[in-house]
């Protein structure tokens, strides 16, 4: 760039160049700001804004009834009998307060702690987002016997609000139509809101709520969750297809203070620490403070009960904090007035009060039940100090993993066939079923970028094994070292550093057939359980190899379902003068030679990949733990459940 060109560039940067978003423009012209993304999980959290402010009237005791319909079209209604938006003119903003609610940022009745004491949307943006984002949106309010309505197009009014009849209900009624030019994906999954909302119920004890899919009018499904037990509920939902060690769900409630806290808590035989902390409704995936104080007292409570009745006189090692968790279920809700975000995702509570809050409260309802159940505490503090035995095992075969990790290019797996390329961004890792089937890729693939790690056979289910077990199994071993991550830190041995990583893909390839299926579960549920932040970085996935490859003479079809298969079947009748149309179908990877295997499944140009990601921490968790737990009938009853979806080859 010339002298003359940088004045030039100097001069342009004026005052004309700034640009000034009015009203909810800016919402539309960065919604990622506001919503997080523009995909599947943006487009939910539509929905999630407009019930929370029908979730904040239940909080404030008035309301008990939310409905959220999907409708043809996949508009989204969301009714509930709280006590309506206010639709007052307001003599300062010239217009009704529900146009200043729906139009405005930062608007809303959250900011007065006389009209909400905890809210869940906090930054008084939500509805409006959701009007900005919306190609139609419609507000019917039923109040003080009338019924007024104000509809929008993009953020902007199209009339005033307006009363337009008589009413004998009392609520709000928010219809909204995601704009198709703003999100990727515009059709909602049910399931994703009906696991929600299953949440919501746990989490707000007596509240009803009912989803409703309108959108195939011969197949109209209803689905109604509601919670009497609250957390108490929720954790047996969580452990229903875990083994339990106690009589029942330790339980708590504690609304004394300023801080309002539930905590509900178990144990079972597995070896994982299962905590789901929320605040506000919003489920805090990072944890905060409020966890430190969970924590706490859990640790402190158990350790000092132990020290009293010397339970732990003949052990040789100090207990850690993690051996206090092992095989716990637990749930800790607390609510907040003015919650203080933090963390990459902000859903880290950052209130320092709040610890000092919940460790309190733990400790009180701990020692109680510890004194009147010595039965159930002797089993508990049994559990824990196995796991402090499990742990030092875990330590020793911790280090050996350590040392067999990359240094500098060395002490990798002797199975793997790495990559040239040393940049992780660049780089994929395939894990592939079975020796024969990764030697096949091994001469499919692309030897700059991706890296072939054959498994053989079925890895171990790590639902049913301690840590010091999973680390010394081969398998396990060879995953760690050849993504290069560290496991285990002094303050957490089950702390992941993935400051080695040294690929950003990810992908797990296995036949599609029930042993590939199976296989597939067991290395998923390994990543949940131990590498959990590979999954939230959006670094696991899954290959799709196809199911058929469809023949006529040299020409051929690759399939994927069944509808591409009969498709191409038909195609292939009507070409050419030869008649006979041969169906293969892959049961395996080793049906396919290298070049077929890159063409469909490995090739960056033409495969398809499923990224592997978690909607509902709190669904996969019981999945996980139902399909790969001792317990028969839930799986039984999820397969039957399930068992539409699945073809049984003949």
């Amino acid at each position: 760039m010339s002298v003359n060109e940088e004045v030039k560039s100097e001069k342009e940067y004026s005052a004309d160049s700034i640009t000034v978003l009015e009203g909810l423009e800016a919402v539309r012209k960065r919604p990622g700001m506001y919503i997080g993304d523009v995909g599947v999980r943006g487009l939910h959290h539509l929905v999630w804004e407009v019930v929370d402010n029908s979730i904040d009237e239940a909080l404030a005791g008035h309301c008990k009834n939310i409905f959220v319909t999907i409708n043809p079209g996949n508009s989204i209604t969301v009714k509930d009998d709280g006590r309506g938006i206010p639709v007052d003119y307001m003599e300062k903003e010239k217009r009704s307060a529900l146009e200043v609610v729906l139009t405005v940022l930062h608007a809303g009745g959250k900011f007065d702690k006389d009209s909400y004491k905890v809210s869940g949307g906090l930054h008084g943006v939500g509805v409006s987002c959701v009007n900005a984002l919306s190609t139609a949106f419609k507000a019917e309010v039923h109040k003080g016997g009338k019924h007024y309505v104000q509809e929008f197009s993009i953020g902007k009014p199209l009339y005033p609000v307006k009363e337009i009849g008589t009413s004998d209900y009392r609520g709000t009624i928010i219809t909204f139509q995601p704009d198709d030019s703003i999100f990727e994906v515009t059709d909602y999954n049910r399931e994703t809101l009906s696991h929600r909302l299953k949440e919501l119920s746990f989490l707000n004890k007596g509240i009803n709520l009912t989803l409703t899919d309108n959108r195939d009018p011969e197949n109209v499904v209803v689905e109604t969750f509601y919670s009497e037990g609250g957390l108490k509920e929720f954790v047996e939902y969580l452990d229903g297809a875990r083994e339990p060690i106690i009589s029942g769900v330790i339980y708590m409630e504690n609304d004394k203070g300023s801080v309002p806290v539930e905590v509900a808590m178990t144990y079972n035989t597995t070896y994982s620490e299962n905590i789901f902390s929320y605040v506000n409704n919003i489920n805090t995936i990072e944890g905060g403070t409020h966890l430190a104080g969970f924590r706490r007292g859990l640790t402190t409570t158990l350790k000092k009960y132990a020290d009293d009745n010397k339970m732990l006189e003949k052990l040789k090692f100090e207990i850690s904090g993690d051996d206090f968790r092992e095989g716990l279920t637990a749930v800790v809700s607390v609510k907040v007035q003015e919650p203080l975000f933090e963390g990459q995702t902000k859903t880290k509570l950052g209130n320092r009060d709040v610890t000092a809050a919940v460790s309190q409260a733990v400790t009180e309802m701990l020692t109680n039940f510890l004194e009147e159940n010595p039965k159930d505490a002797k089993t508990i503090v049994d559990k824990v100090i196995l796991a402090a035995q499990a742990r030092n095992a875990a330590k020793k075969a911790r280090e050996m993993v350590l040392r067999k990790s990359v240094l500098g290019g060395s002490g990798l797996p002797g199975k793997l066939s790495d990559c040239s390329d040393k940049d992780p961004s660049k780089c994929e890792l395939y894990l592939v079923e079975g020796d024969s089937a990764g030697g096949t890729a091994k001469q499919g693939r692309d030897r700059n970028f991706q890296a072939i790690l054959p498994l053989k056979g079925k890895i171990l289910n790590v639902e049913k094994a301690m840590q010091h077990k999973i680390l010394d199994n081969d398998e396990i071993k060879n995953i760690y070292t050849a993504m290069g991550v560290r496991i285990g830190t002094e303050e957490d041995s089950r702390a992941l550093n993935l400051t080695g990583l040294r690929y950003h893909k990810i992908i797990i390839m296995c036949d599609a057939d029930v042993d590939g299926s199976h296989i597939q579960t067991l290395i998923m549920t390994f990543f949940f359980r131990h590498m959990r932040e590979l999954i939230d970085g959006g670094h696991l996935y899954i290959a799709t190899p196809p199911l058929y490859q469809v023949k006529k003479g040299n020409a051929f079809k690759y399939c994927w379902t069944e509808d591409e298969r009969e498709a191409a079947i038909q195609e292939m009748k009507g070409a050419g003068k030869e008649t006979g149309v041969h169906v293969q179908r892959y049961k395996g990877l080793g049906e396919m030679n290298a070049e077929q295997l890159w063409d469909t499944t490995m090739d960056p140009g033409f495969r398809t990949l499923r990224q592997v990601s978690i909607e509902s921490a709190v669904e996969a968790d019981h999945i996980f733990s139902m399909l790969m737990g001792d317990e028969v009938p839930p799986r039984r009853e999820f397969i039957e459940k399930n068992a539409k979806y699945a073809r049984i080859d003949a």
